[in-house]
């Protein structure tokens, strides 16, 4: 487009150097043209503004949502922790429920942060346009949020061989994303799920190690325990989870460990105050 205008712009001067009476209809269609050109990049401006206007509303309703979804969770956190006394079944099922708003939330967090990157990219392009032919698009992997969302899916509907190929591969990609230690808890639990307590303890350790300030930290350490159970290292497994109670006192899987505990015949430890930093 810049080839384009330099040339007409040339293409004045000449004419308007010949004499008057030979280049009259010249100049006019000359005018014209540049006069369409300008409306043309007029047209492209609005557009680019209407596109931005309503990326920017997606944004703004994104928002809303996670703020909405962290109330939510939130309340329901509180309600549950004080209903100790219910049965080991319903507290699983109901730690099921608040771990679906927890990958929910992240989703949605996800999904902001690709919008706010997508405009910046707009706003990139739209500030340099590129001068030269386009270079076809290289090969990669799919996008952080859909791969973490196919992987989820696929785990929940209990397809665990693929799910567990797609979070390794989130983790190949997109490892230090927020997402990468839940995707690191998933592999761990499938594991978990399919009877490999061995190394499931070993990928829980990953959680715990590698993404220590992720908010499934609390959730690894009580599956670790339960998989030294398992293994029948009844020692080790009492001690991971007293530690949860110890480091998490009012969450839900301190909860679960009480409970653990107490079929085991084993008393809880004593709690201590929670950390003001335990994520959620």
């Amino acid at each position: 487009m810049t080839k384009r205008v330099l040339y007409l712009a040339a293409l004045l001067l000449v004419f308007f150097s010949m004499p008057a009476f030979g280049v009259s209809k010249e100049i006019v269609q000359l005018q014209t043209q540049v006069q369409n050109l300008q409306d043309q990049m007029a047209q492209m401006k609005q557009s680019f503004d209407e596109r931005m206007g309503v990326m920017k509303n997606l944004i703004e309703q994104s928002t809303d949502n996670v703020n909405k979804m962290s109330i939510a969770v939130d309340t329901l956190q509180k309600n549950l922790t004080q209903q100790n006394t219910d049965t080991g079944a319903k507290m699983d099922q109901v730690s099921g429920q608040v771990q679906a708003l927890h990958d929910s939330l992240d989703e949605l967090k996800a999904r902001v942060a690709k919008l706010s990157k997508q405009i910046d990219d707009m706003n990139a392009s739209h500030q340099n346009l590129p001068t030269g032919p386009a270079t076809p698009p290289q090969a990669q992997a799919p996008p952080a949020d859909v791969l973490y969302n196919n992987a989820l899916r696929d785990y929940n509907a209990g397809r665990y061989d693929l799910a567990t190929q797609e979070f390794a591969d989130y983790l190949k990609f997109y490892g230090d994303t927020e997402l990468a230690g839940n995707a690191q808890f998933y592999v761990a639990d499938i594991e978990y799920r399919q009877g490999n307590f061995q190394q499931a303890v070993t990928d829980y350790d990953k959680v715990l190690e590698q993404y220590a300030g992720g908010n499934k930290t609390a959730a690894a350490q009580l599956k670790k325990g339960f998989a030294l159970l398992e293994l029948g290292q009844k020692p080790e497994g009492i001690k991971e989870l007293n530690s949860v109670i110890a480091r998490y006192p009012r969450s839900i899987e301190a909860t679960q460990a009480r409970d653990r505990l107490r079929k085991l015949g084993a008393a809880p430890a004593a709690s201590r105050k929670p950390s003001p930093s335990r994520p959620r």
